[in-house]
């Protein structure tokens, strides 16, 4: 069943639409990433056009996000004096990101900047998280936690404008909590990611929250950012799919519920062990496309409009062997209907 999107300008099938939304609706729910990162490259293979993919990801980001951050305040997983913070730097970096998004778009370098800023931040923060999550569960066996790598001091702990985070259990530098924010912000606007992949493994590894919270407090801020940067690009740039959004999100909203009961059931390193797959996945897939030759790079046809002459009558269709023997113009003299004067 296919549809027609009014702002891409495109048919697409429905299903396959729906599966794409409750498919990423249930990754996000399970690691506490809006799935933007996911959304919009398989919404670029489906051919739709990349500043409208974006949006719409960024759409259906808010929408899982909102659905995940109920279940996960239900569970107690979310630390609020951290989310604002993290939310206040988010609204300012998503105005800078709308900002770079008009000018990238007209130097006419947006697909490709888009394309390699995942491959670059997929891979990198992928391979980090794999390396890490593994290490901790292959330590695990001589009972070395998450909790005692969190006893671990950052470069962030020794920064100025400490605040109390009690249900974090954390007494560290708002200067991080803010740049982290901003971060995710800007990545939203360019990008159409929530900024969960990032977002998460920032919180566990440079401020040492504790997954749980850290996937919680994760979707609680793309709840809002993902939302403002939505009507930001709404209003300034006319990019949102009203049709592809709804169904990405009705099918999102079903699916983060799903996924988070089954991230109830998982310990941290193995959530950040699957979700480091999934990044580094989704990176490769990318890059293949960034490389791959297009099947048909130029394509040649000719012109089968019917031509018509200056009198008003249609041309003759051109034989296949060479041009047409009549011309297209009638340039013949015309014989005058009244006579000419004696």
């Amino acid at each position: 069943m296919h549809i027609y999107l009014p702002i891409a300008g495109v048919a697409v099938n429905a299903l396959t639409i729906i599966g794409a939304g409750g498919a990423v609706g249930f990754l996000s729910g399970l690691f506490g990433v809006g799935g933007g990162f996911i959304i919009t490259p398989l919404l670029l293979f489906l051919g739709i056009p990349t500043a409208v993919a974006i949006a719409s990801g960024a759409n259906q980001a808010t929408a899982t996000a909102v659905s995940g951050a109920m279940a996960h305040w239900q569970r107690g997983n979310i630390d609020f004096r951290m989310g604002l913070l993290l939310l206040s730097g988010g609204i300012a970096g998503s105005l800078v990101g709308t900002q770079l998004v008009g000018l990238l778009r007209s130097l006419g370098q947006f697909e490709l900047f888009v394309s390699l800023s995942y491959v670059v931040l997929l891979g990198s923060i992928g391979s980090l998280m794999l390396v890490e999550s593994l290490g901790t569960i292959l330590r695990s066996s001589r009972r070395t936690t998450t909790a005692e790598i969190r006893r671990r001091h950052s470069w962030a702990h020794g920064l100025p404008f400490k605040m109390r985070f009690p249900r974090s259990r954390l007494y560290i530098s708002a200067i991080p909590v803010v740049a982290i924010g901003i971060a995710v912000g800007v990545l939203t606007a360019l990008m159409g990611v929530g900024g969960g992949f990032v977002l998460v493994p920032a919180m566990v590894y440079v401020l040492r929250m504790r997954t749980s919270i850290a996937v919680g407090t994760s979707l609680y801020q793309i709840m809002f950012v993902g939302g403002f940067t939505t009507l930001i690009q709404a209003v300034a740039l006319q990019s949102v799919d009203v049709v592809l959004s709804a169904l990405l999100m009705v099918a999102g909203v079903v699916g983060t519920q799903f996924g988070a009961k089954a991230g109830a059931r998982l310990r941290g390193e193995q959530l950040r062990a699957l979700l480091a797959i999934l990044v580094i996945a989704v990176c490769i897939r990318v890059a293949v496309d960034l490389v791959r030759t297009p099947g048909d790079v130029f394509s040649l046809s000719m012109d089968r409009r019917p031509r018509i002459l200056t009198d008003g009558s249609p041309a003759a269709s051109p034989p296949a062997g060479g041009p047409p023997k009549a011309a297209l113009t009638d340039q013949s003299p015309r014989t005058s209907a009244i006579p000419p004067e004696r």
